[in-house]
């Protein structure tokens, strides 16, 4: 489809929806002056958070990650090369991560560690020496981070948290709860909350120096769940399900 270039500038909502099934030549005074063709971006090996049954994946490296984050608006997360796409969280959701994230407000104010919430990238690399070696980026929904001076000079965070939550939806169960506990284990975080929104629980898990599991335990409507890393951290379940 050929356009001039008023017309463009006039109905530009229109011909960019056209241009999902046709490229668009813009013509100005008579001349080609450029051309709208479609993109769609290559999600052949991408895990969609809502599919309910994966494909073989295939696995990327991290430059062809940092590829395909750079050229659009969604959120994604890297796992053992595989790229997970993030949906967005519901309402329950947010409300839940909003009630723990208070908590951890009011308890480390005035503290050296500092709680924070997604989206933030968080590079683990497992048991590997360096971060080259197993490339992993994740966004989860809490992170309590007592290492501040891992912030580099670009404003990016490049340590390892202490604490992490991760709130379940019915298409990230796997992920978190297999995935995630692996590299977190593995990776050095000392304490992991699994919050399953549907049987209102909490899973607590804590992973010693040497990166293995030392306690699991599970938190239910009207237990308070203590942490072990931060003495004196605690909430009741029901605040957080309320």
């Amino acid at each position: 489809m050929r356009v001039k270039a008023t017309d463009l500038q006039n109905a530009f909502g229109k011909y960019l929806a056209l241009s999902e099934k046709e490229d668009i030549i813009i013509v100005k005074n008579g001349k080609v002056v450029a051309k709208l063709i479609h993109h769609s971006e290559p999600d052949y090996f991408i895990v969609y958070e809502e599919a309910r049954q994966y494909g073989p994946p295939k696995r990327i490296s991290y430059e062809e990650y940092l590829d395909l984050v750079n050229s659009s608006d969604q959120r994604y997360e890297l796992i053992d090369g595989e790229v997970y796409l993030l949906a967005s969280p519901s309402f329950r959701h947010q409300v839940v991560v909003n009630e723990i994230a208070g908590h951890f407000y009011n308890y480390f104010k005035g503290k050296p560690c500092q709680p924070l919430t997604a989206p933030l990238d968080i590079r683990l690399f497992g048991l590997a020496i360096k971060f080259e070696e197993n490339p992993n980026v994740v966004q989860p929904d809490i992170v309590v981070i007592c290492d501040e001076e891992n912030v580099n000079e670009d404003n990016k965070y490049m340590g390892v948290p202490t604490l992490i939550v991760e709130v379940l939806s019915s298409s990230t169960k796997g992920k978190d709860m297999a995935a995630k506990l692996s590299l977190y284990m593995k990776s050095g975080v000392r304490e992991y909350w699994i919050v399953d929104l549907e049987k209102k629980n909490i899973y607590q898990y804590t992973f010693s120096d040497e990166r293995d599991i030392t306690g699991l335990n599970a938190f239910r409507e009207g237990d308070t769940i203590t942490s072990p890393v931060f003495l004196g951290l605690k909430i009741g379940i029901d605040d957080v399900f309320q």
